[in-house]
């Protein structure tokens, strides 16, 4: 017969789910209020109690086991559901429509895959989805929350950071074997160069790739070649079909580089300055279904940050 968890089990996973999430004892103990000790013990005490290992301890890093991640996928879904129902219970089930607009790269790279889990989490609310990079429809209104990549400064609204936007260059791994290797900034004078017009409002046409090339000491190289797309996700999938090197963004990156599909020929990545965030008129928060799909937003945006790869001159 298999027996129940006790108080003490139900504590430790707790410490184990945060631990998790941020693969961190340090970062643990900050969002629980305890020592760095306290939670390394914790742990310790949960694998003796369930009988094997939850985290490998790497120089400077935590990884999860295997059985490690799949206890926390679970707990991860547990916690979710117990949300759910705390909601249900203190003010009913939040329903109807909340209007949304959206970057359509972010759209479509970002927000899709994670989709899923905010209908599970609000199965009542009903998202009305626009995707739509225009400044002046921000400014137009018709919509409840919007998320945009800017400096943050929105005269009239109000905004939520989410996610500081960081670019490096990557490439088709075919592409390398027809040209000189990509060992130098320089060397990328026998490639062609692939552009996203509207890196960010307001930029011209080769502005990521001048901004790129400043900060890893290439400004000798001609940017004002190549072949050029008014988004970020064509200049991505021309990369992959091995037409030259694009800029790409670390947080709209991570399933390509994971596949192989793509690479990044020099280490480091650049911040732009620019950050993806929340955009909402004034009191927009005070709708209870608004201000749980923002929360809900924020949370996922901190997740994404602890799994995004990271690159050696990365800070």
């Amino acid at each position: 017969m298999i027996q129940p968890l006790n108080a003490q089990t139900h504590a430790w996973l707790k410490v184990f789910a945060v631990s998790a999430r941020h693969l961190s004892f340090t970062r643990a103990a900050e969002e629980l209020h305890v020592t760095t000790g306290a939670v390394s013990q914790q742990i310790k005490q949960l694998e003796e109690r369930l009988g094997f290992r939850l985290f490998r301890r790497l120089p400077r890093k935590l990884a999860l086991t295997e059985e490690g991640e799949r206890l926390a996928r679970v707990v991860a879904q547990a916690y979710d559901a117990v949300g759910l129902e705390v909601d249900r219970l203190r003010g009913g089930v939040m329903s109807g429509v909340l209007r949304l607009r959206c970057l359509p790269s972010f759209l479509a790279k970002w927000l899709m895959p994670r989709l899923p889990r905010l209908q599970a989490r609000f199965p009542d609310i009903d998202l009305h989805i626009t995707a739509e990079d225009s400044n002046l429809s921000l400014l137009d209104g018709g919509y409840d929350l919007a998320i945009d990549l800017n400096d943050g400064h929105y005269a009239g609204l109000q905004t939520t950071p989410l996610i500081d936007e960081k670019i490096f260059a990557v490439c088709s791994p075919q592409l390398l074997r027809r040209r000189p290797p990509l060992t130098h900034p320089e060397a990328l004078g026998y490639y062609p160069l692939l552009h996203d017009v509207t890196a960010w409002r307001g930029s011209h046409d080769y502005a990521e790739w001048e901004h790129y090339l400043r900060a890893i000491g290439g400004e000798g190289v001609n940017v004002r070649r190549g072949y050029t797309f008014n988004r970020n996700q064509l200049t991505v999938e021309a990369a992959i079909a091995g037409m030259g090197v694009a800029i790409a963004r670390r947080t709209l990156i991570g399933d390509e580089l994971a596949s192989g599909r793509l690479i990044a020929p020099f280490a480091g990545s650049v911040a732009t300055g620019k950050r993806y965030g929340l955009v909402y008129p004034q009191g927009a928060l005070d709708d209870r279904r608004v201000q749980a799909v923002h929360d809900w937003l924020k949370e996922e945006a901190r997740r994404s940050l602890e799994t995004t790869p990271r690159f050696d001159s990365d800070g």
